[in-house]
């Protein structure tokens, strides 16, 4: 279409050329808007379309470029388009991590969105703003006027007026669509956050982006990185035996999709009706945003040609379960004329394509006839009754022979038809093909199509490929986890088990009133000649190649390889515990009797911290050797791994700070790389360390990467063991106010088993492990499962530090596993605390030698029951797991769990912050 303006022109195209159709006018009337505005009578000529010249386009930049630029803006992500914003970026404890605040202008929405989402706050997608207007600048119509306007972005009721007119360029007080803004942050973001923002949204249960939309450069991506860690269990019915949970990777996982797209002009939503087919109950969950939702139908600027794909997963349960097996469902946002690149590639990976239309005219025939050659089954969702009804039928039976249909195949749905009927018939048709042989594809495979479709792939970046490389030049020698960590990994296992517990002994003796000496000579000889065996020992092939992996000079390459080594190991790894959902979160220990200190209370996978480990021990040898004279400094080999090691904990990697393995600390290991951490952080060192203490299986480890956005192993019945370290950093302009620059965070992990005082060695051992952890700390929070539940070894730790004068800021949080209806608080729950002492209780005080442990306990932590000292957190889910979202009371509980604690940092009453020389010598000393 060419069309001539003559003079300053109307941006009204119709009245140029009025027998353009309205969908078609959108462009031109677009570039007519951006250049009229300039014109001062001088002679315009553009053209719409493909025949646009060089320097036309010059002239008159398109209209997606424009509208990208100016979202961009408008959200104030222009300047994240070289430097991208990072997953760091997004973790910052800043001002607003202590209040629960509203986005006021559309650049706050970004901010907000990532806040919410790594809250797993089921309102994250909800771009409401509330607006502070000047008492001035309104009309004042009463006295009691509020000085806060909610502002709500109501689009026009009409539906064929919002989709074919063109709406102006964003401005600040303009709607921005919920699509658009997850678009324009992705765009805005590097593929570490990109991943972050696509796992937390599979938690809150949200569509995930599978391509996205850039008319910027021209170009789709297809996400397949950002999906790359999602792990997910479902209930598994072979035809014959007996079904069992099932846990892998979404993206590896091979399933039958079904898509959902428009032609043209639907009545009906098709966002709503995945909705509904997804949902099991009379309860429907909003997975896909739809038009019905608040600001669901504001107009999209830069998200139209994205699909989404959300998964069904059954639970085992029949009255639950909508489908016996696994099924994605895709979402093309847009039309399929307009997005035919999109629509191309869902018919070739999809079982079915679902296609909603009120017309079917010459255009969108000619454009279903070129996919004769598909195998695709197609399936029609009509509403002729806002169409040409006679049109429609003419090109359906031209199109029936085409596309291999019959009268099954076409769908009415009118205002008039029964919402659950129709719901109904819909999940029928799914349960169909599921039976039929069909084509089943994981995410992988999917990206394979989309290559040869021409789109880009995210994981294909060189980076992220030669990482990939790396992590399976190590993982294909693995054929057996504990062969290879006998074979590979030589300094675990006994040599460092006999080291630990020579030191340990000799540590004891430091302790003696009257050492004896040649005790002392004895011990010193035994550890010497153990890590002389050690330093004999060279850094395995597969070591080797890790320790190159993290040398990269590329950051971004070294965090994709530490992301493909935890995915790598985790497929050869040993098979997990295939356990209900609910039964994982019960699992306990067996407590009492005889047992190896050193042997695993389950079976510890191969992971990452095994290969730092060795890293350690190379390390810790060498620097035993060199202090006891038998190796000249000059000849060291790993005086730079605590400096490796530093690095990655400056990237959100968590580090092992006690051995899962030995339940010991290697103190030269992790006082070498914190004094690695001081050189690198310089002048902002002053620290805060807040630890999280509780039997496994109680929360304690979710609710740290709920509330803070850490990356702590979760889920797992068979995770590490060992206590882990995860560092967060304080923004600067916030970091005066706060009085730290960075808080270390500890996950106890598996090291308080809730042993009782009649298990001799092994409660010991782990009251010394909960002393160690809380002495560390400046603030304690103590999670139970029942509140009656405080592991004994942890009351033991109390007394114990009652002794030393160390008085940290304890908060006990009560989650409560199951119930995601019970309310806040309830004073019962906190009068159980402070109870009479009980069995577990005074024996803890008898072993210290003092009477009435609780009532210490109570004085310890100061409970006063007035006060907000103890937690009660409703649960997890909202549902039944695994299609259950996370509950948003849960989200909420855990924000002011975390303003109190930042709160306490903030007045002082953690303790005394210190820096982290300060916390070096502590960990020497404790």
């Amino acid at each position: 279409i060419e069309v001539e303006v003559l003079g300053k022109g109307h941006s009204d195209l119709g009245e140029v050329a009025p027998e353009i159709k309205a969908s078609e006018r959108r462009t031109a009337v677009a570039i007519a808007d951006l250049e009229w505005r300039e014109m001062e009578g001088d002679d315009c000529e553009f053209r719409y379309g493909d025949g646009a010249n060089e320097a036309q386009d010059n002239d008159f930049p398109t209209v997606e470029r424009s509208r990208f630029q100016e979202m961009l803006s408008l959200l104030g992500l222009e300047t994240y388009q070289v430097q991208k914003l990072s997953l760091q970026d997004s973790l910052q404890i800043s001002f607003d991590s202590m209040k629960n605040w509203a986005p006021q202008v559309p650049k706050d929405l970004p901010w907000n969105f990532l806040r919410k989402l790594q809250a797993l706050n089921a309102d994250a997608r909800n771009t409401t703003m509330v607006l502070d207007v000047l008492p001035d600048a309104r009309p004042v119509e009463k006295e009691s006027q509020m000085e806060e306007e909610i502002i709500y972005w109501d689009p026009a009721d009409d539906l064929a007026a919002d989709i074919y007119s063109f709406s102006e360029l964003p401005t600040p007080d303009t709607p921005v669509n919920p699509l658009d803004l997850l678009c324009a942050l992705l765009l805005s973001s590097d593929s570490f956050l990109q991943q972050e923002i696509v796992l937390k949204m599979a938690l809150c249960q949200f569509a995930l982006p599978l391509v996205l939309p850039d008319s910027e450069n021209h170009y789709h991506t297809f996400l397949l990185w950002a999906m790359r860690g999602m792990v997910r269990t479902w209930w598994s019915q072979p035809p014959r035996g007996v079904g069992s949970f099932r846990e892998d990777s979404v993206v590896s996982s091979r399933v039958p999709a079904f898509a959902f797209v428009r032609m043209d002009v639907s009545s009906n939503s098709k966002s709503q009706l995945l909705n509904a087919v997804l949902s099991a109950g009379h309860r429907q969950w909003d997975c896909f945003w739809h038009r019905d939702l608040h600001l669901g139908t504001n107009a999209r600027e830069i998200s139209d040609g994205l699909v989404e794909i959300s998964w069904f997963f059954p639970c085992g349960k029949e009255d639950v379960d909508v489908f016996p097996e696994p099924v994605a469902f895709l979402n093309l946002r847009g039309d399929i004329g307009s997005h035919w690149l999109q629509f191309k590639l869902l018919t070739e990976i999809s079982s079915a394509v679902f296609i909603l239309t009120d017309n079917i005219s010459k255009k969108e025939y000619k454009l279903l006839y070129s996919m004769k050659e598909s195998t695709t089954k197609y399936y029609f969702i009509l509403s002729p009754y806002r169409g040409k009804r006679n049109t429609n039928l003419r090109f359906l039976n031209k199109l029936i022979p085409v596309l291999k249909i019959d009268h099954s195949h076409v769908l009415v749905k009118v205002s008039s038809t029964d919402s659950d009927s129709f719901v109904k018939r819909i999940r029928a048709i799914v349960g169909n093909v599921l039976r039929a042989p069909c084509r089943r594809l994981s995410v992988e495979d999917m990206a394979h199509v989309a290559r040869k479709l021409g789109l880009r792939v995210d994981e294909d970046c060189e980076e992220c490929q030669k990482a990939k490389d790396r992590m399976e030049r190590i993982t294909r020698k693995i054929k057996d986890s504990d062969a290879y960590r006998r074979d590979e990994l030589r300094l675990q296992g006994d040599p460092w088990r006999k080291a630990a517990q020579v030191e340990k002994e000799f540590c004891q003796l430091q302790w003696a009133v009257d050492p004896p000496e040649k005790h002392r000579a004895e011990l010193r000889r035994r550890l010497l000649e153990l890590r002389m065996q050690q330093n004999g020992h060279d850094p395995s092939s597969g070591v080797q190649e890790f320790i190159s992996g993290i040398s990269s000079p590329s950051p971004s390459e070294k965090q994709y390889f530490l992301r493909w080594m935890e995915w790598g190991l985790a497929r050869v790894a040993q098979p997990r515990l295939r356990q209900p959902p609910e039964t994982l979160l019960t699992l306990r220990p067996k407590h009492g009797g005889p047992t190896d200190l050193g042997e695993p209370l389950w079976p510890e996978p191969l992971g990452v911290e095994h290969f730092l480990r060795e890293m350690g021990q190379f390390y810790e040898a060498e620097s035993c050797l060199v202090e006891a004279g038998r190796l000249p400094a000059g000849q060291r080999r790993f005086a730079h791994f605590p400096g490796l090691a530093s690095e990655l904990l400056l990237t959100g990697l968590p580090l092992e700070l006690i051995d899962g393995s030995t339940l010991s600390m290697p103190v030269r290991w992790v006082t070498g790389l914190l004094k690695e951490l001081h050189t690198r952080l310089e002048r902002r060192s002053r620290l805060v360390v807040l630890s999280a203490l509780g039997v496994p299986c109680t929360g304690k480890s979710t609710l740290l990467n709920t509330m803070f956005g850490l990356r702590f192993a979760t889920g797992r019945s068979c995770g590490p063991r060992g206590a882990f370290m995860q560092l967060i950093t304080v923004a600067e302009g916030f970091s005066q106010d706060l009085g730290c620059d960075h808080i270390l965070v500890i996950d106890s992990g598996g090291l308080i088993g809730g042993a009782l005082t009649s298990a001799g060695d092994r409660f010991e051992l782990e009251a010394s492990l909960a002393t160690l952890l809380m002495g560390l700390s400046n603030v304690t929070v103590i999670s139970l499962a029942e509140t009656k539940d405080i592991p004994a070894a942890i009351l033991h730790a109390f007394l114990r530090l009652e002794k030393t004068g160390h008085m940290p800021n304890y908060q006990f949080v009560y989650q409560n596993l199951h119930d995601v209806s019970v309310p806040g608080p309830r004073p019962r729950d906190k009068r159980q605390l402070l109870d009479p002492p009980g069995d577990l209780s005074r024996a803890a005080a008898q072993m210290e030698k003092q009477g009435d442990g609780f009532r210490a306990l109570a004085g310890l932590a100061f409970c006063d029951p007035e006060k907000q000292h103890i937690w009660h957190i409703p649960g997890l889910w909202h549902g039944a797991p695994p299609m259950a979202a996370v509950s948003l009371a849960y989200s909420e509980a855990i924000f002011e769990l975390k303003r109190c604690l930042l709160e306490n940092i903030r007045n002082g009453l953690s303790n005394q912050n210190k820096n982290i020389q300060q916390l070096i010598e502590l960990v020497r000393r404790l």
